[in-house]
């Protein structure tokens, strides 16, 4: 399948060969797009007012919009985690943050170095995050410092989607589904990540 990649007045996104951009993501204008970046399904990112980066080893899952007002740009750092489903809009994503799982931050909001949005929640326009924080509510507050494990199981977490850009350029193929089950059919079996961020929440609750 084609990438569904769009030039506006004469600017077309930039995509990285060892990136991966699933082909129903929709790529628009000024998008640059790092190094082992990973761009979901259905995800949209509409650079056709301004400018949107993902640096190296960033992520954006399923169905995330991404977008930015004129002379503005929408940063995601380095190993930046942006959960399905997120808004982002006219902000910066600090190195190895993370957003939760339909949360919106808007415009000129700062989300500090490995800090946590969590699920849900609303970073207002122009709020700045500290870095190290975990941040909750509608709309948003800064609720504590994180602690050194919760700032490595998220990056366990991360680690697996650098992992799965490989998976998906060395194994992804549209292809025909089969019609039934197979016999010993095979599972996906991931070793990290999941498991160490479900043990953290267990041993810190």
């Amino acid at each position: 399948m084609m990438l569904k990649v769009y030039s506006i007045d004469g600017i077309t996104p930039v995509v990285d060969p060892t990136a991966y951009v699933h082909p129903t993501a929709v790529l628009i204008g000024d998008v640059v797009i790092g190094p082992r970046c990973y761009v979901g399904p259905l995800a949209s990112l509409r650079g056709d007012f301004g400018r949107i980066v993902m640096l190296e080893g960033s992520n954006i899952q399923d169905g995330c919009v991404v977008h930015g007002f004129s002379n503005t740009e929408t940063v995601i750092g380095v190993d930046g985690h942006i959960g399905h489903s997120a808004v982002l809009h006219g902000c910066k994503i600090g190195t190895n943050a993370m957003v939760g799982m339909n949360a919106v931050v808007m415009d000129e909001a700062v989300i500090g170095d490995a800090s946590i949005v969590g699920a849900s929640s609303f970073v207002k326009a122009g709020m700045v995050i500290p870095p190290r924080s975990m941040v909750m509510g509608t709309p948003a507050k800064v609720v504590r410092e994180l602690r050194d494990e919760e700032i490595h199981w998220k990056g366990l977490g991360t680690k697996q989607y650098q992992d799965l850009v490989v998976r998906c350029l060395n194994t992804m193929e549209c292809v025909d589904p089969l019609p039934a089950v197979e016999p010993n059919r095979k599972r996906l079996v991931m070793e990290t990540g999941v498991k160490a961020k479900i043990q953290s929440r267990r041993e810190n609750n």
